[in-house]
Parts: structure tokens; sequence; C-alpha cells
């Protein structure tokens, strides 16, 4: 797996957050990984950032800390994506035209 530098970046970030959020919590890393059902040294690399980790370990860890509402914060503003699909919007200049009925074939 291939790690671009920007990635790597915003995955240390996230790693210290996490670190740090369980730091001023005063939780140890064995409260931590016991709450979390996880090994330590899985909660070890998930406060380095690490790419190998699961996405769920990462989301577990969370909720033991109380921040699992912030994992609901992820790609939660999609400006880009709304103005690519505003683009995209095709409106009709107005309604098609209806058929007119005739009533001697209803009969």
């Amino acid at each position: 797996m291939i790690i671009l530098p920007k990635t790597r970046k915003i995955l240390l970030e996230m790693g210290e957050n996490i670190k740090l959020a369980r730091l001023r919590r005063k939780l140890s890393v064995r409260q931590v990984a016991e709450r979390a059902n996880i090994g330590r040294t899985t909660l070890f690399r998930i406060e380095n950032g690490s790419p190998n980790v699961s996405i769920g370990y990462y989301l577990l860890v969370l909720k033991v800390l109380g921040l699992e509402k912030d994992f609901l914060l992820l790609a939660s503003d999609d400006e880009l994506g709304r103005k690519l699909q505003d683009a995209r919007m095709v409106t009709k200049k107005r309604a098609p035209k209806r058929k007119p009925k005739n009533d001697a074939t209803e009969l």
C-alpha cells in the first residue's frame, strides 16, 4: 500500500489527537485498550497514525474516549461534491406539453 505524504501527515495528526484526548482524560494505554477490546500494540499503532490499522479500531477507541460523534463529521461538509452535483444538474425550461384527450375515443 502506498501512502502519500499528505495522507500520512493526516494520519499522524489524527493519531496524535487521539493520544492527546486519552491523556487529557488521564487514561492509560492499558485502560483504553481493554475498554476498546483491542491490544495495547494496536492502540500504540493508532496513536502513531498507522495506515495498517482497521478504521473500525479507530472508531472503537473514539467510542471509549467519548468522541464517536466526531467520526460522523467525516465528509459531512462535502462542499466540492455539492458544487459538482449542482454543476451537472439540468433544469428543464418548461414542463412538457400534454397531449389533448379526445373525448370521442373514450366512449
